[in-house]
């Protein structure tokens, strides 16, 4: 897989991040600065019927394939006076992906992949947040299929304000990562099918009760 999303997301994010473009070929980042004095900080949770992690994977050099992983749960705590202390986890249901094949979808649930009968989801944990401004390097552990290795998250914040419907407090995160899928074990059809592995995620949490 080239070019998975946070997982982990995955994700996930925690920090503060305005967009400022293309972020690369596949796509733009939301180039707005965002009013932060709209985040109250605290603790927040997943919106998790609209957040996603997308990946993208090298198929047999001939073109990239792509799907995504959705219903992430998990929480953020943002820590307004020193956003360096804010942290961000998050759960990805392995059930949760989502390809154009039901037939791929259905392989990818296999031991051939993500085995997901004995690993039935994946789990991002922050370790550190480097911010910059309203960007952030988020550091972390991503686990799936059993094995746990570091991640970083190139995260910018993409929004706050309150939901127009619900009316809670919400931030929104997008963030970007690369991973090596034989990392955790996931070493099927390599080099046929790339080992690295662009994840994509957007990720919007609400205020906590």
């Amino acid at each position: 897989m080239r070019k998975l999303l946070l997982v982990l997301p995955l994700l996930a994010a925690a920090p503060m991040a305005a967009n400022e473009g293309p972020h690369d070929g596949h796509g733009a980042m939301p180039s707005k600065v965002v009013d932060v004095s709209k985040i109250s900080g605290g603790n927040y949770v997943v919106e998790s019927t609209h957040a996603l992690i997308g990946w993208r994977v090298d198929h047999f050099g001939f073109n990239d394939y792509f799907g995504t992983f959705g219903n992430p749960t998990g929480t953020l705590t943002l820590d307004k006076a020193d956003p360096a202390k804010s942290s961000v986890s998050i759960d990805i249901p392995i059930s949760g992906l989502v390809t154009a094949s039901a037939k791929l979808s259905g392989h990818m649930m296999s031991k051939d992949f993500f085995n997901s009968t004995v690993h039935p989801s994946a789990k991002f944990v922050s370790t550190k947040v480097m911010v910059d401004g309203q960007k952030a390097m988020i550091h972390g552990d991503l686990t799936m299929l059993g094995v746990t290795k570091p991640v970083v998250l190139d995260a910018k914040l993409s929004g706050a304000g309150a939901n127009p419907y619900n009316k809670k407090e919400t931030v929104g995160f997008h963030a970007r990562a690369k991973i090596k899928r034989t990392d955790w074990g996931m070493g099927y059809a390599v080099p046929a099918i790339g080992d690295m592995v662009e994840l994509d995620i957007s990720v919007a949490f609400e205020k906590a009760a």
